[in-house]
């Protein structure tokens, strides 16, 4: 039987097709020339991409109705994705995860860099979750959740539709299991010493945010003996990495009552609740509130949701930086130490240290930056997608 020929679609005469050569792995719509046959095509339909002059450059996805119109999956003349196309990348990124950590908790899948464009896949034992934030991989579901199964011998996919990708894609909100069934209770997971409460069905995107992990690390080291704040906890982040590198008592700061619910359940499985509290609440007002309280604390970290997610909101995002880190510089005990982070890829390090220290100082705080943390080697950075590496986690002692 013949393969049906795949349609072609042209980069315009000003685009830049050396990028594209040279692995960056996005289209933009102004970057394509947009008749009416590339309109027509319906999202998540694969094709192939040629420079102006006609040559082909890629195997593409392309969606018409997302400013990300085509993504790059392969060498033009590569096979289309299928069960055993899906099967070979996973397995290359198995064997990355499982030289790096001894326990099947970690994220699998990181997009672009992992060679799935759009994918997010995290790992829980014998459970996966998949974030399919692009269409393409949301048509090819069943065999990416088939080839999952058979590369990874999980016994349960669950798919979370949460992403703010998926919006950008006009794709649906609708969670769903794809295999097995889901988890009743919340997943234990274990980093660092501390152990995690994963709800893998009503958490937050895919249950835990594994990219924290050598950053949690690092600050467990400061927190020996020490009286620590976390604000934006989540399920417990630094507070009970914390609290297992010997911390004196931890404070979780957390808008989710669910959340905070969740961080206290790991504290009492760690024999770490008489150490551990809780307070809910907005994360500007309770640091406003803990300073005219005199609360001070030997560790203060804050690790916001992504404050500028993009180019638009970027000085706004800057400006609510600088006040989390002026606020959070006021509760630091003298020759103590304050961790910031920012999960915003519009907002580059040059930048976010800026207004972390602009922060600090207008707290009348003097700061010494001793490490600059990213995300661990299971999010790994594609050189030419700098999305990709979006987190940075800035420690400085005052």
């Amino acid at each position: 039987m013949t393969t049906p020929s795949l349609p072609i679609i042209r980069l315009r005469p000003n685009a830049n097709a050396r990028a594209i050569r040279r692995g960056a792995p996005w289209v933009f719509s102004n970057e394509l020339v947009l008749d009416r046959r590339t309109k027509a095509l319906a999202p998540g339909s694969i094709a192939i991409l040629e420079d102006a002059e006609r040559t082909p450059l890629a195997l593409v996805t392309v969606n018409p109705e997302s400013k990300i119109i085509a993504r790059v999956l392969g060498p033009a003349d590569g096979p289309r994705p299928d069960v055993e196309w899906f099967a070979a990348r996973l397995s290359r990124a198995l064997e990355l995860r499982e030289r790096l950590f001894t326990s099947p908790y970690y994220r699998l899948v990181h997009a672009e860099a992992d060679g799935l464009p759009g994918v997010i896949i995290d790992r829980f034992g014998d459970a996966c979750v998949i974030q399919p934030n692009a269409a393409w991989a949301d048509l090819l579901l069943d065999e990416l959740a088939e080839a999952l199964a058979r590369v990874t011998g999980v016994t349960s996919i669950l798919k979370n539709s949460g992403g703010r990708g998926r919006q950008l894609e006009g794709l649906d909100d609708v969670d769903m299991v794809l295999r097995g069934t889901a988890p009743d209770a919340p997943v234990p997971v274990e980093m660092n010493d501390a152990i995690y409460m994963a709800d893998l069905t009503g958490g937050q995107k895919t249950g835990l945010f594994y990219d924290q992990r050598p950053n949690h690390a690092f600050a467990a080291r400061l927190c020996r003996d020490a009286k620590v704040l976390d604000v934006f906890s989540h399920v417990g982040g630094f507070a009970l990495a914390g609290l297992a590198g010997g911390a004196a008592s931890a404070l979780a700061v957390d808008a989710s009552a669910p959340a905070l619910d969740l961080a206290a359940q790991g504290a009492e499985r760690m024999g770490a609740s008489a150490r551990f509290a809780t307070r809910q609440g907005d994360a500007f007002d309770t640091l406003a509130a803990l300073a005219s309280e005199d609360a001070r604390f030997d560790v203060v970290i804050c690790d916001p949701p992504a404050f500028a997610p993009n180019k638009p909101a970027l000085e706004k995002g800057l400006r609510a930086y600088e006040r989390i880190a002026r606020l959070s510089a006021s509760l630091v005990e003298e020759g103590g130490y304050l961790v910031l982070c920012s999960c915003s890829h519009a907002a580059d390090l040059e930048k976010f240290t800026g207004a972390c220290l602009r922060g600090i100082g207008r707290a009348g705080r003097r700061a010494v930056l001793l490490h600059t943390g990213f995300a661990g080697p299971d999010h790994p950075l594609m050189p030419q997608l700098a999305e990709s590496g979006y987190l940075k986690a800035l420690v400085f002692r005052l």
